[in-house]
């Protein structure tokens, strides 16, 4: 079941001056950020004195933002914080879409453009939901997670210049100022729930179970010819509007064989090019979603720990 969705919080009291944090009762946890700035205004772990909250251990952000009313005015009475949404504990993932020029190019397509063509490629729009600015020209999309799923943040793995924000992450709340210039909310009363094409390319790729330490080389790679074969056939099922999800979780799923050298690149890119194609996606549609998943999950599957 998913959460209700959540309103953004209020502008900025008078038009300037620090953003008002958004109440308790709308389930956003907030914490102040260092004036005109990004950074957290709580004490970092190597200045932690041990003494109020932090007297059983270090208390990170994550964990002291906060809901409560009473604790927000005294927050923001010190000083014209800028505010920070500590996004998991508030069920949010947030897709942030960044410039090129933020991620060191400038001749790349931005983060709004490589999101709207691959929701285009799962046969939806872009979602209407609560949109913020960002002081680079970038966006964040706001969404409200399913009722107990976990997100991580991400960076690069739903598309190019599209990160996400979710447990262990933060942003900066509509109204807050830098010397780049404001966040500000640009459409979108409440943010909707996370779309269920979009869940399922967020979905951690299965990790295989370890082997024992003998080595079973032969049973591994018949292992991992199954499993291509698998994939490959729900690639081709796939219906209109879940393809090309369908074959970003297959590459993620099968591209760990390759990390641990049960299956050649090649052989794994032929089998799911043919199977998206027989799905009705057009060859470069194929290629561009398999080279960003199979990269990801390269890069993300350590050795076996049956490998020497």
């Amino acid at each position: 079941m998913a959460r209700p969705p959540h309103t953004p919080p209020p502008p900025p009291p008078g038009g300037g001056g620090a953003p008002a944090p958004p109440p308790a009762a709308r389930g956003w946890h907030v914490f102040p950020l260092r004036p005109g700035s990004k950074v957290p205004a709580l004490h970092g772990e190597k200045t932690c004195t041990r003494t109020g909250p932090c007297q059983a251990g270090h208390v990170k952000w994550e964990q002291r933002a906060t809901t409560d009313p009473d604790r927000i005015r005294t927050a923001w009475s010190r000083a014209p914080f800028n505010v920070g949404i500590a996004t998991g504990p508030s069920g949010l993932l947030v897709i942030d879409l960044d410039t090129p020029e933020h991620k060191g190019s400038t001749d790349a397509p931005d983060g709004a453009a490589t999101f709207a063509a691959l929701c285009e490629r799962a046969g939806h729009a872009v979602p209407t939901t609560h949109r913020t600015r960002t002081p680079s020209g970038g966006q964040h999309l706001y969404f409200t997670a399913p009722q107990g799923t976990r997100y991580a943040n991400t960076a690069g793995t739903v598309a190019a210049s599209v990160d996400t924000r979710a447990w262990g992450g933060y942003v900066v709340a509509a109204g807050s100022i830098t010397p780049a210039g404001p966040y500000e909310a640009l459409c979108g009363s409440v943010a909707v729930p996370v779309p269920s094409w979009l869940q399922s390319i967020l979905r951690p790729a299965p990790r295989a179970s370890h082997a024992p330490s003998v080595a079973v080389t032969g049973q591994s790679r018949r292992y991992a010819d199954v499993a291509l074969a698998s994939e490959a056939r729900n690639v081709a099922a796939a219906q209109h509007g879940q393809r090309e999800a369908t074959l970003f979780r297959a590459a993620r799923a099968v591209g760990r064989f390759v990390a641990w050298g049960d299956l050649p690149r090649h052989v794994v890119e032929q089998a799911l090019q043919e199977a998206g194609e027989a799905a009705g996606l057009s060859v470069s549609e194929c290629r561009s979603t398999l080279r960003s998943a199979l990269n990801w999950s390269i890069a993300h599957n350590p050795v076996r720990r049956d490998a020497a």
